[in-house]
């Protein structure tokens, strides 16, 4: 298979993970200066962002298909094409939920939990631009791990923002709108680790 063949993949994982970049800034931006009466149209921004996401997920499954040699196995072309998507579907989500909820104001935690978000996407791209070319990368398992510690700092405040909903006196409504905001801002990081740990173990059958 020809360089410029192996590179469309790894320049789609790429370009995948940037929509998930894109996408987490978007919404730091709009929790950090929030105005409940723009949710609507600041929704279909982020939405713009999944769709070009999907767009790039599409491409890359279709040239797959036609394929008859890949730089590596289709099965984890497959995997990985769906789960860094995913990623920018759960940053959707957030918002998503925010809008449903009819959420008015924006805690400190969340806005703590909504900046790991970023960093973790961040971090996601930065190991998608190494791994194109993975065979000769010094830096790459660091950058595996890097993922792996921002979603267990992100574990911690998780538990921490929820054990706070669950004793002290918040009315119910609150209790159930951020209860689930919260559950989808860890799936994000959940999300990054997952790309991460399907990275690691695409190198371990590649080396």
């Amino acid at each position: 298979m020809s360089k410029k063949q192996d590179a469309f993949y790894y320049n789609s994982f790429i370009k995948c993970a940037e929509a998930s970049s894109r996408a987490a800034h978007l919404l730091k931006d709009i929790l950090t200066h929030f105005e409940p009466k723009e949710i609507s149209s600041r929704l279909d921004e982020i939405h713009v962002i999944e769709h070009e996401a999907d767009h790039i997920k599409h491409e890359m499954t279709d040239k797959l298909a036609k394929a008859f040699i890949t730089p590596i196995e289709r099965e984890d072309i497959l995997e990985l094409a769906h789960n860094i998507d995913d990623v920018t579907d759960k940053v959707e989500e957030i918002l998503i939920r925010i809008y449903i909820h009819n959420i008015q104001e924006i805690p400190e935690v969340a806005l703590q939990m909504v900046d790991l978000v970023s960093r973790c996407c961040d971090s996601l791209h930065d190991l998608l631009v190494e791994f194109a070319d993975f065979k000769h990368s010094k830096k790459i398992r660091e950058k595996i791990i890097a993922i792996n510690s921002l979603e267990e700092e992100s574990d911690g405040l998780y538990i921490t923002s929820m054990r706070k909903l669950h004793t002290e006196d918040y009315d119910i409504r609150y209790v159930i709108a951020w209860s689930e905001i919260f559950t989808y801002m860890e799936k994000c990081a959940d999300a990054c680790e997952h790309v991460a740990d399907t990275v690691g173990s695409v190198i371990m059958k590649n080396s």
